[in-house]
């Protein structure tokens, strides 16, 4: 059986509405991923799903409970350990690639490592190599504008995995493309993600692909549910 990676106890999230009635989001939600396992969690708009990833990104910190990664609780960390966990031990994949628009392909990828290790060059390598593996070989110099839908995904997915995280969130990764664009990039994101033993989880209303995933979980009225 693989490592328990991630361990999420009995999280509530709320928010007050402008009315000022508090509306529950999740409400003593808990599961668990193994490593190097790739999670799909399922819901219909507005049921948490995006909240639930951004608690699990230190995005936003939950009302109760407890995120718990490789034995330590993401809740305990402070501003500084954030900004690393966020920078080195998660990848982000968003439903909108948000590429910036003055840097070409590689440089976009290229970014969060930066961040973190200041050489250029071994920078642009590892986004390079990463590039090729998703198909983008041909791209590395181009303008965001200059690619199509699926390609400024699939170099969106590059960005997330150059600092090889210990677990990839994705919310909606394909939710912009087309049903057949979207497969062939899941299916790639899909295929890095084993290649590279790595954990992920994918929060998405399209249940097609959630079928592509190891597990699968459905959330409704603050749970989740195993399918």
């Amino acid at each position: 059986m693989n490592q328990k990676i991630l361990d999420v106890k009995d999280i509530t999230k709320s928010f007050w509405q402008p009315d000022k009635t508090k509306l529950v989001v999740l409400d003593g939600l808990s599961f668990q991923v193994s490593k190097e396992t790739i999670v799909a969690v399922t819901g219909a708009s507005g049921s948490g799903k995006s909240t639930l990833l951004h608690l699990l990104g230190a995005l936003d910190t939950p009302d109760n409970g407890d995120i718990i990664l490789e034995g330590k609780s993401i809740l305990s960390f402070n501003r500084r350990e954030k900004d690393l966990y966020r920078n080195q031990r998660v990848g982000f994949v968003f439903q909108f690639h948000y590429l910036l628009p003055e840097l070409n392909v590689r440089e976009n990828v290229a970014f969060p490592f930066l961040m973190k290790d200041f050489n250029k060059d071994a920078a642009y390598e590892k986004a390079k190599q990463i590039l090729i593996d998703v198909g983008l070989k041909e791209k590395l110099e181009y303008m965001p504008f200059q690619l199509s839908g699926g390609e400024r995904q699939r170099a969106a997915i590059a960005r997330g995995l150059i600092n090889s995280p210990d677990i990839l969130l994705a919310d909606e990764p394909t939710g912009n493309l087309d049903w057949k664009t979207g497969e062939k990039v899941f299916n790639v994101f899909r295929d890095l993600l084993k290649e590279r033993h790595l954990t992920a989880v994918i929060v998405t209303h399209n249940e097609q692909l959630a079928r592509l995933a190891d597990e699968r979980y459905h959330l409704h009225a603050g749970q989740v549910e195993k399918q």
